[in-house]
């Protein structure tokens, strides 16, 4: 009797060991699985510098203010560490419609994943709320970040108005930084095409 309780104390003791190195196996495969902030960083850097270099790039913004216009129109880099693009679909003259400060401001927009475009090589529509009426508006509060309706949405997307007046359309290229501070962490660079209004719409 002695030596059958010895037997099956051995025996648990081997499976609990096979159990314990089981579990050290998979903890450690699924680190390795992991992709760390660097590699996602390298990769949003990647996926933007592929993607400029099929737009023409204008590294300052023009002393006049002037941008050109239009599907063709560069990409102007409107921050000084290149984490948002600018290019102007339809201009509006910001001495005659400036966004005053904690003005509501109203805009539709659709994003495109940077990342997956450059993996897939497709520009599919991520989210937003540009082709569904049924939707509402989404909104800010221009420059005055206390407020959550616009820390929500990052620097990036109120920068335009910074140069345009309010009725205007641009497309964004964004990087995270800049991006929604909920996916911050996920280092998800965004093409936004968005359209501003005064009014809800």
């Amino acid at each position: 009797m002695k030596k059958n309780n010895n037997m099956m104390m051995n025996i648990t003791k081997k499976l609990a060991m096979l159990a314990a190195t089981a579990m050290l196996a998979v903890a450690a495969s699924s680190c390795s699985d992991e992709v760390s902030y660097a590699d996602r960083l390298n990769s949003e850097r990647n996926a933007c510098n592929a993607f400029l270099a099929t737009k023409r790039v204008v590294n300052e913004i023009p002393a006049d203010t002037i941008f050109e216009v239009g599907e063709n129109a560069p990409f102007y880099r409107i921050d000084n560490e290149g984490n948002v693009y600018m290019q102007v679909i339809k201009s509006s003259d910001r001495k005659a419609d400036k966004a005053k400060v904690s003005e509501t401001i109203y805009f539709r927009y659709t994003r495109y994943n940077i990342v997956s475009w450059y993996e897939t090589g497709s520009l599919i529509p991520y989210d937003g709320n540009a082709t569904d009426m049924s939707t509402s508006s989404s909104y800010f509060n221009y420059s005055d970040y206390t407020l959550p309706a616009s820390s929500q949405w990052g620097y990036g997307l109120q920068m335009p108005l910074n140069f345009l007046g309010v009725e205007c359309e641009v497309k964004l290229l964004v990087k995270s930084q800049y991006g929604l501070t909920s996916e911050i962490s996920y280092v998800m660079p965004f093409l936004y095409h968005v359209r501003y209004f005064h009014s809800k719409i």
